[in-house]
């Protein structure tokens, strides 16, 4: 009869399994994970580059070093102490944050209307709000300015490109209607059988539960109105006391060409509001967009 040698199993001791285990772990993470690890990097190392020169000295600056000798955190009380930087603050943050509560209270009443309403021509007016979302502000910039600037005479203001948004956006208005389709029919039916009209219906109902969407706008059109570099040129640029950072950053880079620490430090100072903002409202702000496509 034939004896069937069995081979021996080895074990590992505890803690070498234990490793070997973590090691495992550890490059299933990567291959899973892989992709959005470089994309990550690839979207974070240019922003921890300008952080890192913005905190060279002149001198540095100008060489291939990466990491600064000295950490010279007085760049940025320089930038914030040049001639005309805190009024480019305060303008920035009036166009940014006047227009957005403009738009926001403006295009989500239209959206209500064509999400909720059945009325003749909803469809066509749908359409051109689509049509005018592919418009370029190019397109119809002369007869705007000549409007603005010659019959009103508000050149040099940025009340050209403020007042515009107390009249709705077509991007914002095609947003909240697709996230105000979500809006199941029954909580309106309800509110008007409760008697509220259908303005009280919107502030009650409507409003509360639009939050996501609501946000999603908002910050899209704070984003927008923080970076504009073409609205302000066309009508601020003649008047440096309505500059924006977004156009005076372009003034401060000429004016310290060769000091690119400082500019360095003043691009970190006017990014820095909108990387903040994002990151407190991200939550709502990738609810909103997510949900904008449920309903088409």
């Amino acid at each position: 009869m034939t004896q069937v040698l069995e081979r021996p199993v080895r074990l590992e001791p505890p803690g070498e399994a234990a490793r070997t285990a973590r090691r495992r772990s550890l490059l299933e993470w990567i291959a899973v994970h892989a992709l959005g690890v470089a994309a990550a990097l690839f979207f974070t190392l240019p922003f921890v580059f300008v952080v890192l020169t913005s905190l060279m000295s002149d001198q540095q600056a100008l060489t291939r070093d990466l990491v600064p000798d000295t950490w010279q955190w007085d760049n940025y009380r320089r930038v914030l102490d040049t001639p005309g930087f805190l009024t480019w603050w305060r303008n920035t943050l009036l166009y940014a944050g006047l227009g957005t509560v403009l738009t926001v209270v403006s295009s989500l009443p239209v959206a209500y209307a064509l999400a909720k309403f059945r009325f003749r021509g909803r469809n066509l007016s749908l359409m051109l709000v689509i049509a005018m979302m592919m418009l370029p502000p190019q397109v119809v910039i002369i007869p705007m300015y000549l409007f603005w600037a010659k019959q009103l005479d508000l050149s040099g203001t940025l009340w050209p490109l403020i007042v515009p948004m107390a009249f709705g956006d077509a991007f914002s208005v095609f947003l909240l209607r697709q996230f105000l389709l979500t809006i199941p029919d029954e909580y309106l039916d309800a509110a008007r059988v409760d008697g509220c009209g259908e303005f009280r219906t919107l502030l009650r109902v409507v409003v509360p539960m639009a939050k996501p969407g609501i946000a999603a706008v908002a910050l899209f059109q704070f984003f927008y109105a923080w970076n504009d570099y073409f609205g302000p040129q066309i009508y601020a640029s003649e008047n440096p006391g309505a500059w924006t950072l977004s156009y005076g950053l372009e003034s401060f880079k000429g004016a310290h060409h060769t000091d690119w620490n400082l500019t360095m430090a003043a691009t970190v100072l006017v990014m820095a509001p909108v990387i903040l903002v994002f990151f407190f409202a991200q939550k709502a702000f990738v609810e909103g967009v997510t949900l904008t496509g449920v309903k088409g």
